[in-house]
């Protein structure tokens, strides 16, 4: 058996890697499987973009490679949308990165600014790109714990003085994954300004930048004075336009910072399907129309979640953007074997906080990607599953 590098070993274990596998074993086994746990809604994505893609599928020209370059038009779509949207000027030739999703962006931007010897700050929980962009770069991951202290907050200044001297990267993502919290404006001045006196890399993960609500509108780090110097922002059709497996996304950011994710990437793969990015455009075209109407049914489902799981026993924040709860459990209760006991004994699939890495322990992240009916019957399950384990929990303490 060849032997595995370093750098391999010294991954973690993908949070969603066994689950696709357990839970088709529970459905042919004849389980009524819940499903919250990937952020994956069973909504469709906006019709013209399924119309789009069947048409694409016709034209010659867009079956052959698309390299760095892509499809054009969704480029310019993608900077028409920034101006709209954010009210941010970005050249779709030279400020514009095309993705196979925004997770590859996210982990191959570190190949262009990271090193051994470097550090990168990442928040924990997180979505695991970031670590594994760090780790395949051969650099030093500093691992923040996202806790209620600091309502979710990377705070800086709580960062050793030799950190922040060796730092070269630091990820944000708000709102955030899995923590659902946001970052208000005076904050991400804070971490601009420290970026840009250190020149730091502000790698800033805005996948949920569409999923706000009761007035709340996420903002571009762009509309961030001095970001322009320091950050490259991402963002996905995934989740916004519920295209999760069409793997479509974007990068931006000024020239340079654009220019050496584009030359990393020319090294790795050679570029979306164009049919899909004709796709994209239609989508993002249709921004104004679908997205308050896909926002509304979201709305409906966080509200049922936010009842569902109160009712049942659970301590349940009312989040004010993305997909998720985070939950708290109590204390006592560890988030893997909740989560494991309530997929195997209720077939109810939530992710379990500690699977984000160890800053998660204590919380389990619900996606309310289903109808409120059945989110209403997994918090049920997820009520009695509780119940059981803190019946056990006092059971061993009485017998000690």
């Amino acid at each position: 058996m060849p032997r595995f590098s370093k750098r391999f070993t010294e991954f973690p274990i993908y949070p969603l890697a066994h689950i696709p596998a357990r839970k088709k074993a529970l459905l042919a086994a004849g389980v009524d499987v819940i499903d919250l746990g990937a952020g994956d809604a069973d909504v469709p994505p906006p019709p013209k973009a399924v119309a789009a893609l069947q048409a694409a599928a016709e034209v010659p020209a867009l079956q052959r490679y698309g390299f760095g370059l892509g499809h054009v038009p969704y480029r310019e779509a993608i900077a028409a949308w920034m101006q709209t949207r954010f009210s941010q000027y970005v050249d779709p030739m030279t400020e514009v990165v095309p993705l196979l999703g925004s997770k590859e962006g996210l982990a191959h931007v570190a190949f262009a600014f990271l090193g051994p010897g470097d550090v990168a700050i990442i928040p924990d929980p997180a979505y695991q790109a970031y670590l594994g962009g760090t780790l395949m770069s051969d650099a030093t991951p500093y691992v923040y714990p996202l806790r209620p202290r600091t309502e979710f907050l990377i705070d800086l200044d709580e960062i050793p003085a030799d950190v922040m001297d060796r730092t070269r990267v630091l990820y944000l993502n708000y709102p955030n994954n899995p923590t659902a919290a946001i970052a208000p404006r005076d904050y991400l001045e804070r971490v601009v300004r420290t970026c840009r006196e250190r020149d730091i890399l502000l790698v800033y993960d805005n996948a949920y930048s569409e999923m706000g609500f009761d007035g709340y509108v996420p903002p571009s780090i762009f509309e961030i004075d001095g970001a322009r110097d320091v950050a490259i922002e991402f963002h996905s059709l995934s989740k916004t336009y519920n295209m999760t497996g069409w793997r479509c996304g974007w990068a931006v950011a000024a020239p340079p910072i654009a220019s050496a994710l584009t030359k990393v990437k020319s090294f790795t793969d050679t570029g979306q399907y164009m049919g899909i990015q004709a796709a994209g455009v239609a989508a993002i075209e249709s921004w104004a129309e679908f997205v308050p109407q896909n926002l509304a049914i979201f709305a409906e489902r966080r509200d049922a979640s936010v009842a569902a799981f109160r009712a049942h026993g659970f301590e349940c924040e009312v989040p004010r953007a993305t997909m998720y709860l985070w939950i708290p459990l109590p204390e006592g209760i560890a988030s893997a074997p909740f989560a494991d006991r309530l997929r195997e004994e209720e077939g109810v699939i939530v992710m379990p906080g500690s699977g984000f890495g160890a800053g998660g322990e204590g919380f389990f992240r619900v996606s309310f990607i289903q109808s409120p009916a059945r989110i209403a019957e997994a918090a049920e399950r997820a009520g009695r599953v509780l119940r059981s384990m803190l019946a056990g929990e006092r059971t061993e303490a009485l017998a000690r």
